[in-house]
């Protein structure tokens, strides 16, 4: 099926037994849902691709393994499927989504028409599969997380949760990438930005939670912190991350900095209160050096000379620059915010 549309566009609903959300789940009151029935899900997995052609192949692979023995277990329903969604790749991404569709009908795609970033892709691949599957698991094209887990997502699943994090339990990285993974979170948590510490977007939710999740209508995605704040049941599975089979990490330093940034400025004001404060200690600062200066005339000193005049004229412009631009964020993050455009707009989907 090709069509070009956007968001919130309807999906076609198969008559099966998924047309409603199951029995025994609460809505949205922050309580503890009840453990589901022993029929079997319908279990979607999400991927994001970005430029993924060497990996993508062995990654459904692996993929369809494990819906294969998950199947054959009970765990799952047969109609459980692979979705994966081509965030605006330049290289034959598509082409092999494509390919691998044609040989097994549970491999689904979504095409968006350009690169929306990794946040904006899941929530399409949220929404694409919401109507399809009982839960979803979202995880990385590359499979450093250990698909093995979903497994133990579903049985906290299929006890109550809503949501399973996955939490990286330890990973064969650099110390400078240790050390800036570790600054991001302990920062984000400074910030006031609701957060799971070392959770990336390794995660399992019910078709409830994603009915909340559409409820967010914001541009400026931060889905890690989104899952926390609609506050489920939730529960938190470890994980050992492993080495990327092939091609290239798409998370550098940058991209974390940056969602750093949507996440703290999502969810918290306290860089807004740190200037209020900061904006006092500077008006206080200038009260003492006034003092200072009157004292030194009235005893007839002379006053320092250009130290004294220059420094605080740069400490006093630099932080009033510094407080323009963190102003500046927030409100530019308001101005994409009532223009209102779509997160990202739909170009072919194979289902």
């Amino acid at each position: 099926m090709s069509s070009t549309t956007r968001e919130t566009g309807t999906v076609t609903k198969p008559a099966t037994r998924h047309t409603a959300v199951a029995a025994g789940e609460s809505r949205l009151t922050g309580t503890t849902a009840n453990a589901r029935s022993d029929s079997a899900p319908v279990l979607a997995i999400v991927v994001p691709c970005l430029n993924e052609e060497l990996v993508i192949g062995d990654t459904v692979r692996r993929l369809c393994e494990v819906l294969q023995k998950l199947s054959a277990a009970g765990k799952v329903d047969a109609e459980s499927f692979v979705y994966l969604v081509d965030d605006g790749s330049r290289d034959r991404t598509w082409a092999v989504v494509e390919e691998l569709h044609a040989l097994d009908a549970r491999v689904k795609g979504l095409k968006l028409v350009r690169n929306v970033g990794t946040q904006n892709a899941l929530l399409a691949g949220l929404l694409g599969v919401k109507e399809h599957a009982d839960c979803v698991v979202t995880i990385d094209a590359d499979l450093q997380q250990d698909e093995a887990v979903i497994e133990t997502f579903l049985e906290k699943y299929r006890a109550g949760a809503h949501i399973v994090y996955g939490v990286r339990r330890g990973r064969g990285d650099s110390y400078l990438k240790k050390a800036t993974s570790g600054f991001f979170y302990n920062l984000m948590r400074l910030m006031g930005a609701k957060i799971i510490k070392h959770h990336s977007e390794y995660r399992l939710v019910s078709r409830q939670a994603i009915d909340a999740i559409s409820e967010y209508r914001e541009y400026n995605l931060f889905l890690r912190g989104i899952f926390v704040d609609i506050g489920y049941q939730s529960e938190i599975v470890p994980f050992t991350v492993r080495r990327r089979g092939a091609g290239k990490s798409k998370h550098d330093f940058r991209k974390l900095a940056s969602l750093a940034l949507d996440g703290i400025t999502s969810f918290s004001i306290v860089p807004l209160r740190l200037v209020t404060v900061a904006g006092m200690l500077v008006f206080l600062f200038s009260v003492l050096m006034t003092l200072f200066y009157l004292y030194h005339k009235i005893k007839g000193h002379t006053p320092p000379g250009w130290a004294g005049t220059i420094i605080p004229i740069y400490f006093l412009g630099g932080v009033q620059i510094m407080f323009l631009g963190i102003v500046g964020e927030y409100i530019g993050k308001i101005y994409q915010e009532t223009k209102a455009r779509p997160r990202y707009i739909k170009d072919t989907e194979l289902f």
